[in-house]
C-alpha cells in the first residue's frame, strides 16, 4: 500500500480508526448537549459505528439532527485528540459518575494499561486508535442513521441502552451515494418484496418460522430443481437423513458439547433427543450402512436438509435468519490425497451456480479458532490442502483467522450483489475429526484399514437465506428461467379472451407459468401492473392478434418486441428459459 492510500478508506485501518474517532465526537456532542446521558461502549463496526447509553429520554429525530449539528461543530474546532493512561484508582476517580465505565475499569484485569482519550473537555475510557485531530473529520459527511434499543453487555436482565448508529466519509459525494444505496437497499428488502409478490409469509403464531405461498414455493423448487440438475452433474448422490436423534450421537459428534444451547430438545421413552441443527452425522450414518472400499471414494452424499436451530428473537431477520431452514448440503468422504483435486472441483461447480445467477464472488479461508477439536498438527494440513487447492487453479483467497468451524478450517464463498454488498453463502469445509469420532472407515488398496477424511460444503448457503439474497439483487425481478410467473396473457378487449385461454392452454402444455389476466380493465392498467408484478414477458393479444393468429409480447425490460408468431414467441421462450440467461 502506498504511503498516500493509508490515510484514505481504501485503508480498512484509517477507516475504522475514522469511524471510531466519529464515535467519540457523537459522544461528546451527545455530553454538550445532554449531560445527564450516561455513556456504555462506542465501537466503530464495519460500515460506520455506534454508542450505547443511558438517556431519561428516547433519543427521536429531532433529536439526532440535534447531534449532528454539535458534531459538525466539533469538528471545525479541530481539537486534538490526546491519549494518556491512568492507574486503576485514578480511572476510577475519573469515571466516577459514569457507572458504565467504572464496571468496564473493573473488569480489566490487573496490569492492564487503563487508557483514555481526550478531546477539548470530553474524556472517554478507549483502547484507541483514533485520529489526532477532530478536524479530520469532515462535518458536513456525517449522518446519524438510527436508534435501536440495546442490552448492556448483551444481557437481557441488564439495562436497556439506547444505541445510536452513524456513518462517515471524508467526502460529501461519498456520504451521498451511501445514502443513496441505503434508500436503495430498503426498496430491494426482500421481506417488502417477498410481501407484494406473494412469495413468503411470517406469523406471530411461528416466529422465525417462514410460510411459503404458492408463488414462494415456485422459486423454491425452481431452487431445488437446478440444484439437482448442477449436483447428478457433478455426481452426487441424493440422500435424506431423520429430523430427530438420540442425544448420544450428538455427543458423539461434539455439537451436543459445542452447540447445544442453540439445538432444540425433546424426549421420548425417557431418552433424550435433539431436532438436528446440523445434517453431517446423519451423512456419517449412512456411511456406515455398508462396508466401504477405496474404490468407492469419494463418496459425494447431497441432502436438502431441514434443520432448526434456536436463535434468539431478537436475531431473527426474515429469510436471512430464521430458526428453521434447508441447507443444500453435501458431505463427502474421501481419502486424505483425493482432498485438493476434491475441492478444487467443489469449487468449479460452487463458480458454476454463482456465475447462472449473475454473482460474483470472494473466497475467504478461516483457519482454526480457539474452541476447537483435533491436534494443531491437524489443523495445519488441512488449512494447507485448501489453501493449495485455491492456488491450485489461479484464484485467490483472503486469509480470515480463528473463524473456522470447531473441527476444521472452511473456505467462504462470499457473493456480491448489485449493490455491492457482500453475503456469505457457500463453504468447502475440511473435517479431519468427526470421521474419527464416529470410527468410520474403508479398505485401501493394501487391505488396511483408514479412516477417511469429510468434506462438508453448501453452496446456496440454506435455500431460505439465498432466496432473500437473490430477492434483493433482482428486486424481485427474477430471471425468466425462476419466475414464478414466465408469461402474463393480456386481453385487450373480452372478445380476446378466448384466444388468451388458448395461448395459455398451449404454453401449459410446453410447461411454462402462465397466467391471464381476465379483469374487466384497460389494457395500460393490466400492463403497468404484471410490471408491479415483476413477470417477465406480457402477452398482449387483441382483435388483430385474433385476425393474424400473432401475439404482441412485451418484456419487462425491453418493452414491445413487435408481433410475431406463437411458435415464433415460444421459441424465443424457450431458448431464454434453457439457457438460464439473466433476463
Amino acid at each position: 500500500m502506498s504511503e498516500e492510500s493509508k490515510f484514505t478508506f481504501e485503508n480498512e485501518e484509517y477507516r475504522h480508526t475514522y469511524w471510531h474517532s466519529c464515535s467519540h465526537i457523537m459522544a461528546q456532542a451527545v455530553k454538550r448537549l445532554w449531560p445527564e446521558v450516561k455513556l456504555a461502549i462506542g465501537p466503530a463496526i464495519k460500515e460506520g459505528w455506534y454508542y450505547d447509553m443511558l438517556a431519561p429520554f428516547a433519543f427521536t429525530p429531532e433529536h439526532m439532527e440535534k447531534i449532528e449539528e454539535e458534531m459538525r461543530k466539533i469538528c471545525k474546532e479541530k481539537l486534538r485528540i490526546e491519549r494518556f493512561e491512568l492507574s486503576r484508582e485514578e480511572a476510577l476517580e475519573l469515571m466516577k459518575d459514569e457507572p458504565f465505565k467504572i464496571e468496564l475499569i473493573n473488569d480489566l484485569p490487573e496490569g492492564e494499561p487503563i487508557s483514555f482519550y481526550k478531546q477539548g473537555e470530553f474524556t472517554d475510557l478507549c483502547a484507541g486508535p483514533h485520529l489526532d485531530s477532530t478536524g479530520r473529520v469532515k462535518g458536513n459527511a456525517i449522518k446519524l442513521l438510527t436508534c435501536n434499543a440495546a442490552y448492556w453487555r448483551g444481557d437481557s436482565s441488564r439495562e436497556t441502552l439506547q444505541r445510536i448508529y452513524g456513518i462517515a466519509f471524508p467526502k460529501k459525494d461519498e456520504l451521498d451515494e451511501y445514502l443513496e444505496r441505503i434508500e436503495e437497499a430498503k426498496r430491494r428488502d426482500h421481506r417488502k418484496i417477498g410481501k407484494e409478490l406473494e412469495l413468503f409469509a411470517f406469523r406471530d403464531e411461528a416466529p422465525g418460522f417462514p410460510f411459503y405461498l404458492p408463488k414462494g414455493m415456485v422459486l423454491r423448487n425452481g431452487l431445488i430443481d437446478y440444484w439437482r440438475q448442477i449436483h447428478k452433474k457433478w455426481d452426487y448422490v441424493e440422500i435424506m437423513t431423520p429430523q430427530i436423534m438420540k442425544r448420544t450421537l450428538w455427543e458423539t459428534s461434539g455439537h451436543w458439547d459445542h452447540y447445544k444451547d442453540n439445538m432444540y430438545t425433546t424426549v421420548i421413552e425417557d431418552e433424550d433427543y435433539a431436532i438436528k441443527p446440523m445434517n453431517c452425522p446423519g451423512s456419517i450414518l449412512v456411511y456406515q450402512t455398508a462396508p466401504r472400499s477405496y474404490k468407492d471414494l469419494p463418496l459425494r452424499y447431497g441432502e436438502l436438509g431441514i434443520v432448526h436451530r434456536h436463535e434468539i428473537s431478537g436475531a431473527l431477520h426474515g429469510m436471512f435468519r430464521v430458526r428453521c431452514f434447508t441447507q443444500d448440503d453435501a458431505h463427502i468422504l474421501l481419502a486424505k490425497e483425493q482432498i485438493q483435486d476434491e475441492v478444487v472441483r467443489i469449487t468449479r461447480l460452487i463458480d458454476e451456480v454463482y456465475n447462472v445467477f449473475g454473482l460474483p464472488y470472494k473466497i475467504v479461508l478461516s483457519t482454526m479458532p480457539e474452541d476447537h477439536i483435533g491436534t494443531r498438527e491437524d489443523w495445519e494440513k488441512a488449512e494447507n490442502a485448501l489453501a493449495d487447492a485455491i492456488t491450485s487453479i489461479g484464484k485467490t483467497y483472503e486469509l480470515n483467522p480463528g473463524d473456522g468451524a470447531f473441527y476444521g478450517p472452511k473456505l467462504d464463498f462470499h457473493v456480491t450483489d448489485c449493490l455491492g454488498r457482500v453475503w456469505q453463502c457457500g463453504t468447502i469445509q475440511l473435517d479431519y475429526q468427526l470421521p474419527g469420532r464416529f470410527g468410520i472407515d474403508y479398505i485401501d488398496a493394501n487391505g488396511e484399514k483408514q479412516t477417511p477424511v469429510m468434506i462438508h460444503r453448501v453452496v446456496y448457503g440454506s435455500i431460505e437465506r439465498f432466496i432473500g439474497v437473490i430477492t434483493e439483487h433482482f428486486a424481485g425481478a427474477f430471471p425468466t428461467w425462476l419466475a414464478p410467473v414466465q408469461v402474463k396473457i393480456l386481453p385487450v378487449t373480452d372478445r380476446a379472451l378466448d384466444y388468451a385461454k388458448g395461448i395459455k392452454a398451449r404454453l401449459d402444455d410446453k410447461g411454462y407459468r402462465v397466467e391471464v389476466d381476465d379483469r374487466s380493465e384497460k389494457i395500460g392498467k393490466k400492463i403497468r401492473d404484471a410490471q408491479m408484478q415483476k413477470i417477465p414477458y406480457m402477452l398482449i393479444v387483441g382483435d388483430r392478434d385474433i385476425e393474424n393468429q400473432t401475439v404482441s409480447p412485451r418484456h419487462r425490460s425491453e418493452g414491445d418486441l413487435g408481433a410475431m408468431s406463437f411458435e415464433e414467441f415460444e421459441s424465443m421462450l424457450c431458448k431464454v428459459v434453457e439457457s438460464k440467461e439473466l433476463k
